[in-house]
């Protein structure tokens, strides 16, 4: 699975701003994806980074080694630089890069910087994308377990939305109208749904709502698993039933890299360990 990895300066979000989980850090939320995809399989796409910032990333050291021991190598990270300034056009080179870059049943996930995942989040995305063949994400978006009069998503009625639960051999997967501009998919089903995607990020903030919606009217859709296994780090969406704020998921001794990272030979490590049939 390949990972299209967009970042911005510190500080910096998309609208309004957003509270985040205590402890946030942009390059603890980057460490934590290296640790669970790989760094071999991330690209970062680098909008208008400062070179203080950017220097944080190039110099990204695996989890327990300090930065200035010289011995150890530093992460070597395919960085892309644009100066776009804002979210939609960072998506749309994300967009492009992984269309043009892989095949069209390759996997591939375009990710925001403000994510946290769990071990098995990049197994679970790759059985989904296997298996649905459509959208899917390692996120359970609290927006769908809260009413549309309170708040949440249009959608949500009796605290929740109508669905259907699924599996695959690590988790469950229910079809949900939509999630945020984080997700996985094969490389063909976005040159599919090119123009679309193009449509609902061409203003400076992307619409991820209406764009699932405008995809659901085309019987294509979205799934997420259940429990999440990753959150977006904004504290009123977290996903439920884990304690993201007690900073463990920035731990080197709960998140560590994985081995190897080929996906072929990471789904034969995930059988021999829970003897899948």
């Amino acid at each position: 699975m390949k990972v299209y990895y967009r970042i911005s300066n510190p500080g910096k979000n998309a609208g309004t701003e957003k509270q985040k989980i205590s402890g946030f850090d942009k390059i603890k939320c980057l460490q934590n994806a290296i640790c669970e995809f790989g760094a071999e399989n991330i690209t970062i796409i680098a909008d208008s980074l400062t070179k203080k910032f950017r220097k944080q990333i190039t110099d990204l050291k695996p989890p327990g080694h300090s930065n200035d021991i010289e011995n150890i190598p530093a992460y070597d990270l395919r960085i892309i630089d644009v100066k776009n300034g804002n979210g939609s056009e960072t998506f749309r080179k994300a967009l492009d890069m992984a269309i043009e870059e892989n095949n069209d049943y390759d996997n591939v996930y375009l990710l925001e910087d403000d994510f946290l995942h769990k071990p098995g989040a990049r197994q679970a995305l790759i059985e989904a994308c296997d298996a649905f063949e459509q959208y899917c994400t390692a996120y359970d978006h609290e927006d769908k377990y809260i009413n549309k009069d309170s708040g949440g998503n249009p959608f949500i009625e009796n605290g929740g939305e109508i669905t259907r639960v699924m599996r695959t051999a690590s988790t469950h997967w229910k079809i949900t109208n939509s999630t945020v501009m984080t997700f996985a998919t094969k490389a063909g089903r976005l040159k599919l749904d090119y123009n679309l995607w193009q449509e609902y990020s061409k203003d400076k903030i992307t619409d991820s709502f209406r764009a699932f919606i405008s995809l659901n009217q085309k019987n294509i859709g979205c799934v997420s698993c259940i429990p999440g296994l990753s959150t977006h780090c904004e504290t009123a969406w977290l996903s439920p039933f884990t304690d993201w704020t007690n900073n463990v998921w920035f731990n080197e001794q709960t998140v560590k890299p994985l081995e190897p990272t080929r996906d072929a030979d990471y789904y034969q490590k995930f059988q021999n360990m829970y003897q899948v049939p």
